[in-house]
């Protein structure tokens, strides 16, 4: 989806503030991303718009001055930090003269960069395809040309934009189909760990806040973590041995982000299902971070689209060693903990955590006592 030309890709990026009061924290993230992305940054144009204009999203006069930077850096790309509706997108790359990415498309390409299973990869397939469906009406050549062959698969005079919408609408149900068998199997799983009476608990957070890294240190699993946005996109599951709790299972998720695209979302409401059916979250919230309280909405967000707002949650501040905040734990006027306050890269307040899932088990254990076993007289 992302045809990275000969060379290497050097990026223009473009962010107009229309008044958001977090337009910085936005402005970075975007650079953040472009960067996981491996793209070059050239320039960095912003501006301010009270609306996006219907034909370019930034105005005229902008637009010009893009072009202008686009020339003398010689840049292959732009990429807006915003979403583009298709018919802006192509009226952009013909006043521009290159390819054109918004926010949705520069994030499904950092997602076909990242993912590494099996079921990963058809779900982000899943998600590009969906996102190419509307952006047929782009200015290609060949989409504008009429199939003069006969043949089964259309007749006389069909043209290739038709014949491209079909081949993706069957192979989007294709990959929905396999993806349904992924999602049968890890049912069958689920329920095995139900039987088994196993606490299952499943870490989100915003992208970048160190879950993979406080999952490698609850687990000893040496999952994949990197300071790069969207580092971890498949999730993976560990048994984890409490002394005085028994066993659990914990899981490491997929990372959130402002204006995560639905298409994303959709398309990994499988992988989000481990979050969906967890007894418990652990939101993992990046402590030094000036917008966490933005990013925490943001996660909480999400997790009432695929209807698990009601699972309990613990938050954990991580990286306090940034801060200099302490590490130890916050109870609520019942005595339970909510919050804990660790550091997951140096390990201190990780025995907090410990404490804190201890708990969560005893007081699910009361809840779902073992099944008694009876023998025949």
């Amino acid at each position: 989806m992302f045809e990275r030309p000969s060379g290497g890709t050097k990026a223009v990026l473009v962010s107009l503030d229309q008044g958001a009061a977090d337009a910085i924290e936005r402005l970075q993230e975007f650079q953040q991303l472009a960067a996981s992305a491996g793209v070059e940054r050239c320039a960095v144009i912003r501006g301010r718009r009270d609306r996006p204009d219907p034909k370019f999203y930034a105005g005229s006069g902008k637009v010009e001055e893009i072009r202008s930077v686009v020339l003398e850096r010689g840049a292959n790309v732009v990429m807006f930090n915003h979403e583009l509706s298709p018919v802006q997108q192509r009226n952009l790359e013909t006043a521009l003269g290159c390819r054109i990415m918004d926010r949705v498309s520069l994030i499904l390409e950092i997602f076909g960069q990242r993912a590494r299973s099996h079921e990963g990869k058809l779900q982000v397939e899943l998600a590009q395809l969906e996102y190419l469906a509307t952006r047929l009406v782009r200015g290609w050549t060949h989409l504008e040309r009429q199939r003069g062959a006969r043949g089964a698969l259309g007749g006389m005079g069909e043209k290739q934009i038709e014949v491209d919408r079909r081949l993706i609408a069957k192979r989007v149900k294709a990959l929905k189909d396999r993806l349904v068998r992924l999602k049968r199997t890890r049912e069958v799983q689920r329920r095995a760990r139900v039987r088994g009476q196993v606490l299952s608990v499943s870490l989100v957070g915003y992208t970048n806040a160190g879950k993979s890294t406080l999952f490698n240190a609850l687990t000893h699993a040496g999952a994949y973590a990197a300071d790069q946005l969207f580092a971890t996109l498949d999730t993976t599951t560990r048994r984890v041995y409490l002394p005085e709790a028994g066993k659990l299972v914990v899981s490491d998720t997929v990372g959130f982000i402002r204006d995560l695209p639905h298409t994303l979302v959709a398309a990994f409401r499988a992988t989000l299902e481990e979050t969906i059916h967890a007894d418990l979250l652990l939101h993992v919230v990046d402590a030094s971070s000036p917008t966490r309280d933005e990013q925490i909405g943001e996660v909480d967000k999400v997790l009432a689209e695929i209807g698990a707002a009601a699972i309990p949650q613990i938050i954990v501040w991580n990286k306090i060693d940034l801060n200099g905040l302490s590490p130890g734990v916050d109870r609520d006027e019942y005595g339970k903990i909510w919050r804990v306050r660790l550091s997951a890269v140096t390990g201190e307040g990780v025995e907090f955590l410990r404490l804190a899932l201890t708990e969560a088990a005893a007081k699910s254990a009361a809840h779902h006592p073992e099944p008694q076993q009876f023998t025949e007289a």
